[in-house]
């Protein structure tokens, strides 16, 4: 049985979109001519492609889930599957109790294919752009060891934690991105617009401005005279600079140089240590082997460097060597999360202290953040007040020496 996208007209002409199940497009259309509609095109939700009335359809392409979608279609699926339903039934109910369109057609899909026989892990493969690799990967060894519904939960946890965390960074960062705008437009505006007409007022008099007066008129005629050319020239950058990270030389020459950079360096490798420790332990803990945790854990970092580096040390680990001292050679990695997967190795509670760094590191960079903008906010408004301070003052200097003249 597939699932199959359609559009109807209803009974007042209007047309009506959803998804429904079926065991042939013709089958699918006698089921909506039951229920009152009129079939206009059906489409069928399954990554072979086959349509009618309305071209092929690919979830390859269009079937991604956002991290929030993910999080709920996982959590649903865990709950549904511990509570002993048959995992077919399980997506059917998945998607029934969905509002999202996407989670729809991804839950349906992946119940097509596993009503023709296909495993779990094998559904999951077809759609690609809603499962990523450590996803599916975790999938596949919770089937093996047959503790589906305890990996279901544990993954459900993750994706929600980094969707916990990426809300986090942006939240920290919403109020000093928008503080950061305003205070650029203003002073824009002020330099202008404001500033020439001011200004303009001391033209007709005879009597030198002070240097400070000289050099805010300078600085406004500057952007009035050149300021689309630099707009211009902003965007142009910004398109150049985007063209040119992909590719892969450059690429990994800005993101060593990123590394350099004290604080942006710092944030850089906690951010991805944390996330390449978590996924390494959730793998780990669902019982993937750790050459294969390691390849899937280098995907999810996105330094490319670091990433580099994790390669390099998943080809010494398949030589024989231990995970902490391959790691360690690439000095890219933080030495307190070194010393815990060591001690995991050496204990032989590795998956608890991988749980241990990534919260460390997760916890650190948070922190971190936090601190930095802290600490940027009031230094913004110190320096916007400054920016304003020398344009008032400059306006009004001149001010003042025509009343030492006038006196």
């Amino acid at each position: 049985m597939a699932a199959f996208e359609y559009v109807a007209l209803n009974a007042k002409g209007r047309q009506q979109k959803g998804l429904i199940e079926g065991d042939t497009a013709r089958h699918v259309r006698e089921q909506l001519r039951g229920k009152g509609l009129i079939p206009v095109s059906l489409r069928e939700v399954a990554d072979r492609g086959g349509s009618e009335g309305g071209g092929g359809f690919s979830l390859r392409r269009s079937g991604s889930l956002s991290t929030t979608d993910l999080s709920l279609f996982t959590r649903q699926l865990s709950t549904l599957l511990r509570s002993g339903l048959p995992l077919d039934e399980s997506l059917s109910a998945v998607a029934q109790q969905s509002e999202g369109r996407s989670i729809k057609r991804v839950a349906l899909g992946v119940r097509a294919q596993i009503v023709e026989g296909a495993s779990l892990a094998s559904a999951l493969r077809e759609f690609p752009a809603a499962f990523p690799a450590l996803y599916r990967s975790t999938v596949e060894a919770g089937e093996q060891s047959g503790k589906l519904d305890a990996v279901l939960v544990r993954l459900a946890d993750y994706v929600e934690g980094r969707q916990a965390m990426r809300q986090k960074m942006m939240l920290a960062a919403f109020y000093p991105a928008i503080l950061t705008v305003v205070a650029i437009t203003v002073v824009i505006l002020l330099l202008s617009y404001v500033v020439p007409q001011v200004v303009g007022v001391f033209d007709s008099i005879d009597q030198p401005l002070p240097g400070l007066t000289l050099g805010l008129i300078a600085v406004s005629d500057f952007l009035r005279a050149n300021g689309p050319l630099l707009l211009l020239a902003l965007v142009a950058g910004i398109v150049i600079f985007a063209l040119a990270m992909r590719r892969p030389a450059f690429k990994r020459r800005v993101h060593a140089w990123q590394l350099r950079i004290p604080l942006i360096g710092r944030l850089t490798r906690g951010a991805n240590t944390g996330r390449f420790m978590r996924t390494l332990g959730i793998l780990s803990q669902s019982g993937v082997p750790i050459l294969e945790a390691m390849r899937i854990g280098a995907q999810v970092v996105s330094n490319v460097p670091m990433r580099e580096a994790i390669e390099v040390a998943a080809k010494k680990v398949r030589e024989g060597g231990s995970v902490y001292r391959a790691l360690s050679e690439s000095r890219l990695f933080p030495p307190i999360t070194l010393h815990l997967l060591g001690s995991g190795e050496q204990s032989g509670k590795l998956d608890e202290m991988l749980e241990h760094a990534a919260e460390n590191q997760e916890r650190e960079v948070e922190t971190t953040v936090s601190a930095l903008m802290g600490i940027f906010e009031p230094v913004l408004i110190l320096v916007m007040g400054g920016v304003v301070l020398l344009i008032v003052l400059a306006i009004l200097l001149p001010i003042f020496d025509l009343n030492q003249l006038v006196q």
